[in-house]
């Protein structure tokens, strides 16, 4: 399957899949077609994930073609994101942990040779389980899996393989074009027990033969009586940040990331320039890291012919210094960029905030509306959100 990077792609690709983004896939979502198949799913979840397309135009989309309650499952499944940064935002503390559970593990490997051979075995897709390594090959060929093939992964991965579920999380966070800090890890977390404490998931051979159409024998035997991974305690909820706004009349400009590239299509001040680094930040693969470049460059352009102005590329190796020399050459006085949710671009946009604060220029991190509406709902279970999603897709 090949996945919109653009925009303007990403739209037509919407528009192919709209008529069957009802009663279709709410048939068929769980049928996984394989490597190089579209089969029930939009292939929409890269672009949905840079904000090339935002979920309020996905969801609405769908809505308005369908109906809410026929266009329901589909809804879910693109809200199912927006609940999740919701969730991890109102607890930053998770990201945080997860984050030096991943560094204190890695560095476990160089120590452990048993825990390493079984960890290459399994990111070479070379266990012997017929299923897993298929999709452990996919997922680095594509870039993609299909959800019910993450899933039955991260299962087989925590409970029969007995790997850290954190090094599982950091390889799908490494490959996956869709991967976000929020539905990613806390995914895994579900999966493994811990995010609804006591619930956990168990992959089932019959279940995944039926839904790969018969694809997969799997006659290794899988984990069937594993307990939920012990409780790691559950962070108390932190209240929101408050939203950013921009001040009238300053002299701004618009800095672009990865984060939201249709930034546009929302509210802005009037910018006298407009930027994004040169490189994407991290370590991702090769082809993430292609996919992301693409996203980046054309949200750029986008956001650059808006504003009237020439598109500018800064040095990512010296991204604060570059971006403050940016702001000096240009004499603004704040610069606007998309909200980051926790992870390491929002991490990376504090570090610019006290840069520039030291040369007097204010940073402004714009929260969408729909996540000024959503987070909020996002402080329990995903069945209390779900109950909201009329109210949300009305507000927007």
């Amino acid at each position: 399957m090949n996945f919109p990077a653009t925009r303007a792609e990403a739209l037509a690709r919407l528009d192919a899949f709209l008529p069957l983004a009802g009663r279709a896939y709410a048939a068929n979502r769980n049928k996984d077609a394989g490597p190089g198949a579209q089969g029930s799913t939009s292939g929409l979840s890269p672009a949905i994930r840079r904000r090339l397309l935002s979920e309020a135009e996905v969801a609405g989309r769908v809505q308005r073609a369908h109906g809410f309650v026929a266009g329901e499952k589909f809804i879910q499944e693109v809200c199912w994101r927006t609940y999740w940064v919701g969730w991890l935002e109102q607890r930053p503390q998770l990201w945080a942990r997860y984050a030096a559970d991943v560094e204190r593990l890695e560095s476990a490997l160089a120590e452990n040779k048993a825990l390493a051979r079984r960890h290459a075995e399994a990111v070479a897709g070379a266990t012997g389980i017929d299923c897993f390594d298929a999709w452990a090959q996919e997922l680095v060929a594509t870039g993609w899996l299909h959800n019910h093939a993450r899933m039955n992964f991260a299962s087989i991965w925590i409970f029969t393989l007995q790997l850290p579920w954190q090094l599982g999380a950091a390889f799908f966070y490494t490959h996956l074009l869709d991967a976000c800090p929020a539905s990613n890890t806390l995914s895994w977390r579900w999966v493994a027990g811990l995010q609804t404490v006591g619930k956990h998931y168990l992959a089932r051979p019959d279940i995944i033969r039926a839904n790969s159409g018969g694809r997969f024998d799997v006659r290794a035997p899988l984990a069937r009586d594993a307990a939920p991974l012990p409780a790691d305690g559950m962070p108390q909820l932190v209240p929101l940040r408050a939203a950013e706004r921009a001040e009238p009349g300053l002299r701004t400009g618009l800095f672009v990331t990865t984060a939201d590239l249709s930034l546009e299509r929302q509210p802005l001040p009037k910018l006298v320039a407009v930027a994004a680094t040169t490189r994407i930040g991290g370590a991702p693969s090769p082809l993430k890291r292609a996919y992301a470049e693409t996203a980046l460059a054309d949200g750029l352009a986008r956001a650059a012919a808006h504003a009237g102005v020439e598109p500018e590329r800064l040095d990512e190796e010296a991204a604060v210094a570059a971006v403050r020399g940016w702001a000096a050459r240009h004499g603004l006085a704040q610069v606007v960029t998309g909200e980051a949710a926790v992870g390491p671009v929002a991490d990376r946009l504090e570090a610019l905030r006290a840069g520039l604060a030291a040369d007097g220029v204010r940073l402004v991190r714009l929260r969408r509306d729909w996540d000024a509406l959503a987070w909020p709902m996002a402080t329990k279970g995903f069945f209390g959100f779900k109950a909201g999603l009329p109210r949300l897709l009305a507000a927007d």
